[in-house]
């Protein structure tokens, strides 16, 4: 028997049914991505920076505390980064069996929201406070219950060697699983959230290797709900100013479109090097709203330039890289399905945040991964991470 540093010991696979050799190349540590954690934390780090500069003169914000919002920026972070330990810990396939709860209690938070428990915060009755100046967004976590639903679902008969891909009950199954909670999260309404559990379950069907009439069908099924949604008058005043603002941006500037105008000014104005951390205009003269959460992405286009905010967009692309590589190299659909959803959630919740910063998207309420200021985000997007890494760490030892 071969040793490793000096030891070597056996651990039985049951993906394979032997027993197989675990070095000190395969201890936990070794077995971590470290290239996407260390990405997800700078990308946290730099979000640390952007929130304190966004916020440290916003007294009507942080209650005379230049340090509030960094603070519990860097509080949250170190929450996020406890429960990435603990999913690790558990496990994908720990929480595999345990889907069914996870499930019923994210749809009953995301409910709850619907009660006199939700209050609504810029526009949107998304949120329950907690007190003490907490609050929380259960849809955030609802992303994550639905990529685990529809991954349990559609790679049981395929892991279970009973089929080579998901059939078409299943994949029915696995929708209505996902409806539930999207319709909810409509009724709030949360238009941001909904298209984000849409690109969710496309990437997730893509994933499964289920047939593509599904796809085809689900993107055509949209599109047809998109325009009963507009034509019905379904969607409320202020939604319907971002898409008018986004289609023509000098349409009422100091309205509508203040909040898009105010963002391409701050970005243009950074150059490539930037004005300098805490010294961008824009940003101190607080011209930009909601700075620190969705608009976040001024603040580095201001200060930072376009090399501080080409970081950014490089490290979230390093991010979806190594989510692609756990994919890829994963032996197990269930595996392959969650990390599916995760980059398809990643992908373009950032599109979509920075898109709308630059006036190519329609703003619509979304924060940037690991770098906007929210406590619920943070920790979901860092749960997510400990999937990834759990499903790297997990796959089969070799006999």
């Amino acid at each position: 028997m071969s040793t490793t540093h000096g030891y070597t010991v056996r651990r039985f696979s049951p993906e394979r049914g032997t027993w197989g050799k675990l070095t000190a190349r395969d201890s936990p540590a070794r077995r971590l991505d470290w290239i996407l954690l260390g990405s997800a934390l700078l990308l946290s780090g730099l979000g640390s920076l952007l929130v304190w500069s966004a916020t440290r003169n916003r007294t009507e914000l942080n209650h005379g505390d230049p340090y509030y919002f960094l603070f519990r920026h860097v509080l949250n972070t170190g929450i996020g980064l406890a429960l990435m330990v603990g999913t690790i810990w558990l496990g994908h396939r720990t929480l595999r069996g345990a889907v069914p709860v996870l499930y019923g209690v994210s749809v009953l938070l995301t409910a709850a929201v619907l009660t006199p428990l939700g209050s609504t915060i810029n526009g949107a009755h998304a949120w329950i406070v907690i007190g003490g100046g907490f609050s929380l967004q259960p849809s955030e976590f609802a992303k994550i219950t639905i990529i685990l639903g529809m991954a349990m679902l559609l790679a049981a008969k395929v892991d279970a060697g009973d089929r080579l891909h998901p059939d078409h009950r299943t994949v029915v199954q696995a929708l209505g699983l996902a409806a539930l909670p999207m319709a909810v999260v409509m009724l709030m309404p949360d238009l941001g959230s909904v298209m984000v559990m849409v690109v969710i379950v496309l990437g997730v069907l893509l994933a499964s290797g289920a047939s593509n009439r599904w796809v085809f069908g689900l993107i055509g099924t949209g599109a047809l709900g998109a325009v009963a949604v507009w034509q019905l008058g379904l969607l409320d005043e202020y939604q319907i100013n971002r898409f008018a603002a986004f289609a023509n941006p000098e349409l009422d500037p100091a309205g509508v479109g203040y909040n898009t105008n105010q963002a391409r000014i701050a970005i243009g104005s950074g150059g490539l090097l930037g004005k300098g951390l805490f010294q961008g205009t824009q940003t101190t003269g607080q011209f930009v709203p909601e700075q620190q959460t969705d608009f976040v992405f001024t603040v580095a286009g201001e200060e930072l330039g376009f090399l501080g905010a080409g970081l950014i967009i490089l490290l979230l692309g390093v991010v979806l890289w190594r989510a692609c590589r756990i994919a890829r190299d994963t032996t197990e659909l269930y595996g392959t399905i969650v990390a599916a959803g995760i980059i398809a959630w990643f992908a373009f919740q950032s599109f979509e945040n920075i898109g709308m910063t630059l006036g190519i998207m329609p703003v619509a309420g979304l924060p940037l991964p690991f770098v906007s200021y929210g406590g619920t985000s943070m920790f979901a997007v860092w749960i997510a991470i400990g999937l990834l890494q759990s499903i790297r760490m997990q796959r089969p030892v070799s006999a």
